[in-house]
């Protein structure tokens, strides 16, 4: 299914992990991806797994935080690939620890990577994607896809700044959905429950089956469950879908 065809998608932090799932599962439906995480060189993988797909890949190395290079990154997109059509905001990080003894500095990096990060490419790309024209000149638009978390919406203790990061994705989302929708850009958030990877990988038997003993379905999610998500919220096919927060936890919370 190439529903993605001459599509153009910006994907943050996407050099490894749930990005580079995106951004890869984005490339075999059609489009051709802007792949970005704060260095470029950490963008050749993935790149290079686009480009066997047969799609148009370039890495650009960007701050999310950083107002003015997450506005150079868009400008350089745009003047890479004549245009943007679909953003997925993914980049994000952890610094966890008890609130009570979290530090100012753990606090506003995680606010500032997870939460500003999308405020500003979505700032960034709005414009942009208002311009985009269909075939019969109506207003194109663009699909907007964040990428929330299940703690978002549950809390989690020892991660005070995280799921404020993730609760203040969740709201943006939905605002903008409202403040965007008229010009035919959509909105939806993502909120992945416990995912397989790396960072999982380090965790004790006790905590991950802890963690397993609250999923119905008794299984850890995968990148590319996330990235199956996302494509179809990217694509037509949900193309009356807007301000919606899809969990996709294996039955975690409801």
């Amino acid at each position: 299914m190439r529903n993605l065809e001459g599509k153009t998608a910006i994907v943050t932090g996407a050099a490894r992990g749930i990005g580079a799932a995106i951004a890869k599962t984005l490339a075999a439906r059609g489009a051709n991806v802007a792949v970005c995480d704060l260095q470029a060189e950490w963008c050749a993988e993935t790149v290079a797994a686009i480009e066997a797909l047969g799609a148009k890949a370039k890495g650009y190395g960007v701050n999310v935080s950083d107002s003015a290079a997450v506005d150079q990154c868009v400008k350089g997109v745009i003047a890479d690939f004549g245009g943007i059509d679909i953003l997925v905001n993914n980049a994000g990080i952890t610094k966890d620890g008890l609130l009570m003894r979290m530090s100012d500095a753990d606090w506003d990096a995680v606010i500032d990577v997870n939460l500003k990060g999308t405020f500003l490419f979505t700032r960034a790309v709005a414009r942009p994607m208002m311009k985009n024209k269909a075939a019969d000149g109506s207003q194109a638009g663009g699909s907007i896809v964040n990428i929330a978390s299940v703690v978002g919406i549950m809390g989690n203790a020892g991660q005070a700044n995280y799921t404020a990061s993730k609760g203040g994705v969740i709201a943006l989302t939905k605002t903008t959905a409202k403040e965007l929708g008229s010009r035919n850009i959509r909105c939806n958030a993502v909120a992945p429950g416990f995912i397989q990877s790396k960072m999982t990988d380090v965790l004790s038997e006790e905590v991950r089956a802890n963690y397993m003993a609250t999923i119905p379905l008794r299984r850890f999610g995968t990148a590319d469950d996330i990235a199956k998500a996302v494509a179809w919220l990217a694509g037509d096919e949900a193309s009356y879908v807007t301000g919606q927060i899809i969990s996709v936890n294996g039955g975690m919370i409801g």
